[in-house]
């Protein structure tokens, strides 16, 4: 029969975990991007 090899790797490999400690930078600089696209489409079409 096949032989069974647990090969070593993460099994609780979590992206969301990794991406937790990061949000207090990214949210803001997430929000003034969207801010100055919602004025730069506001000014252009005024």
């Amino acid at each position: 029969m096949s032989a069974h090899h647990d090969a070593p790797h993460e099994a609780n490999h979590d992206v969301v975990e990794e991406i937790v400690p990061m949000m207090p930078i990214v949210l803001p600089i997430a929000g003034a991007v969207l801010m100055f696209l919602l004025a730069f489409i506001a000014v252009t079409m005024a």
